[in-house]
Parts: structure tokens; C-alpha cells; sequence
């Protein structure tokens, strides 16, 4: 499913007043991100966070609740008041690949309320600087030569990462060695330092070390290009059309938050992706069309559900035990 940045007509809207207000919210407003602070999903909710209490004069804070890819998170945010003080970051672990593979104890269809998609990121299939196979007609040509010998790393099982290695084996045909870190932190130096062949990585983690040389970036995941990486082929030009395996983050809150107040939230959630600081960083990360209507977002979610539940079928993930 594709998306349309959400683009303001004029910069003068970045001053319009806020469309929620005070009378809307019972209180502060908690931003929920399900992974631990530092990494992209709780940045961007930092950086989200701070321009929404600016425009809703109330503290809205980031509550850091790591656990189960997200899904702890996800479960915790689904119970609360559907008052607008509690929101989540969502992201593609906790609303479309962690109810696949664990037993989550929310549906990601059905009890949360969608706001506005905050960014799509690519993953990046990548290699060290030593490694003479680059191109993805060769990866495979070289992977079928050598049968179960040739390794990927991911960020962990069951991660986007684990999953678009997964979408790209399957289409392929291919019999490879699947190797998950704790992360990317750990990834990236085992990649450098030649313990394993290649790796899918979030584009995130991945650009500072393109930039410094010390990765090579050999195709993206997403259909189009990011233009943060514009000469970095997809996988779907490369020979696998329709491949699509990115990451994405999202505000939602639980189910029944009243409707007029999605709408404004959401207004106001566009203006602050619009602004040209927060555009700029949204960019830095390699995310892309972000905004968009609930309803938008919601249709999202559900496609993203359907997509990755049958990846995870089809290429039997099971979950760490």
C-alpha cells in the first residue's frame, strides 16, 4: 500500500493554533514507546512529543516500556482510557509482525486507534568493504552455488530486519544461514569484522557506517528509493518486484477514543511533521511519507497484518523460546 506525504500549502500554516484543546485531555499526554530510549522509535517519539506539548500547552512525555519487540508496550497502551493521555508509538514488531509470532495479548486491527503514520524506513541489505560479492543477481547466483553456507545477520528473530531476509529468501529460492544479534549495535561489528557475509539492517543503524566507508549499502527494501540513499538500488528493481519489507511508526491510542478528537490530533500531529526541523530529522532516519489521515493509517495497519502474518507462515518464524 502506498503512501502520500502529507504536504501543508504554505509555511504559514506551521503557525496556525493548535486544533486540540486544553478541555480535550484529562491531563499530561504519555507518548508509550515499546523499545528501550536511544533507538529510532523512541527518538522520533521524543521529537514528536516535545513540538505536541508545545502546541497543546500540556507535558507530553516519552514512557519507555521495552519487552517483546513491542508487543508490551502495545498491550499495556490497548488497556488504558481512551481519553487521549495515553498514546503509543507504534511500530511494524508490535502491529503487524509480533501478533503473528507471539501470543499478544491485543489485536492490532481492532483495539487501538489510529492517528497518523509518523515515517516508512527502508531496510538495507549491506556488506563489508572486503566482501568482492555486491550485486544481488550475484548474492543469489553465489547463494545457490553454495547451499546453506552463506550467512545474513538480523537485529534479532522476528525482527523487520529477520523478516525481510525471510521475504527475500523466499522469492529467491534460496537456502541460507540465518544469524541474529541482540541488535544492530552487535550486527554491524560482526558484519565489519567478517563473521558473517551480509546483513539486513535498518537504514537507521546502517548510514553512519555507509557514510565513514565501512559498510557497503547494496539494495533497499522499500518499492521506491529513499532519497536520503538515491543510488542505492531496491530489491524490487533488482529482480524481486514487489518485495516490500519496511519499517514503519505510527501514534495510536486505545480503541473508542473519540472521533472529533482523532481528527484534531491528527491535524495537529501533520503540522508538526510538516515543520522544517522535524522534516529534516524525519529524513536523517531515512523516513518517508509520513502524515496522512486516521483512516489512512488504519487501512495501513491492517495491510501490514495480513502481509507479514503470511511471511512468518510461509517461511515458518517461530519465536525464541
Amino acid at each position: 500500500m502506498q503512501r502520500r506525504q502529507f504536504i501543508l500549502a504554505a509555511p504559514a500554516g506551521l503557525a496556525m493554533p493548535s486544533l486540540v484543546r486544553a478541555a480535550d485531555l484529562a491531563g499530561p499526554v504519555r507518548i508509550v514507546v515499546g523499545f528501550a530510549p536511544g533507538g529510532g522509535t523512541d527518538v522520533l517519539a521524543r521529537v514528536i512529543g516535545q513540538k505536541l506539548g508545545v502546541m497543546w500547552n500540556t507535558s507530553v512525555v516519552v514512557e519507555n516500556k521495552p519487552g517483546a519487540t513491542g508487543a508490551i508496550a502495545a498491550a499495556y497502551v490497548a488497556k488504558q482510557p481512551p481519553d487521549g493521555t495515553t498514546l503509543l508509538m507504534a511500530h511494524v514488531n508490535s502491529h503487524a509482525i509480533a501478533p503473528a509470532l507471539l501470543d499478544v495479548k491485543y489485536d492490532p486491527r481492532t483495539d487501538f486507534t489510529p492517528i497518523s503514520m509518523v515515517g516508512v524506513t527502508p531496510n538495507m541489505l549491506t556488506c563489508r568493504p572486503e566482501q568482492k560479492v555486491r550485486s544481488v543477481s550475484d548474492i543469489v547466483a553465489l547463494c545457490r552455488q553454495k547451499p546453506g553456507k552463506i550467512s545474513f545477520g538480523s537485529s534479532g528473530i522476528g525482527s523487520a530486519q529477520h523478516l525481510a531476509l525471510e521475504m527475500f529468501r523466499l522469492q529467491a529460492k534460496l537456502d541460507v544461514v540465518h544469524v541474529p544479534y541482540k541488535g544492530s549495535g552487535p550486527l554491524v561489528a560482526d558484519l565489519i569484522g567478517g563473521q558473517i557475509d551480509y546483513a539486513f539492517d535498518t537504514m537507521t543503524a546502517a548510514t553512519p557506517f555507509i557514510q565513514q566507508g565501512k559498510v557497503i549499502a547494496i539494495a533497499q527494501t522499500r518499492l521506491k528509493r529513499a532519497a536520503s540513499h538515491p543510488n542505492v538500488p531496491t530489491l524490487a528493481e533488482s529482480g524481486f518486484p514487489g518485495l516490500d519489507a519496511a519499517s514503519w511508526y505510527g501514534l495510536v491510542g486505545p480503541k473508542n477514543m473519540p472521533p472529533a478528537l482523532v481528527q484534531r490530533m491528527n491535524a495537529d500531529v501533520n503540522r508538526v511533521l510538516a515543520m522544517p526541523d522535524v522534516a529534516e530529522r524525519l529524513k536523517s532516519f531515512g523516513a518517508e511519507d509520513s502524515g496522512g489521515s486516521s483512516q489512512q493509517f488504519g487501512a495501513f495497519i491492517a495491510s501490514e497484518s495480513t502481509k507479514w502474518a503470511k511471511v512468518v507462515k510461509d517461511a515458518g518464524v517461530k519465536a525464541e523460546s
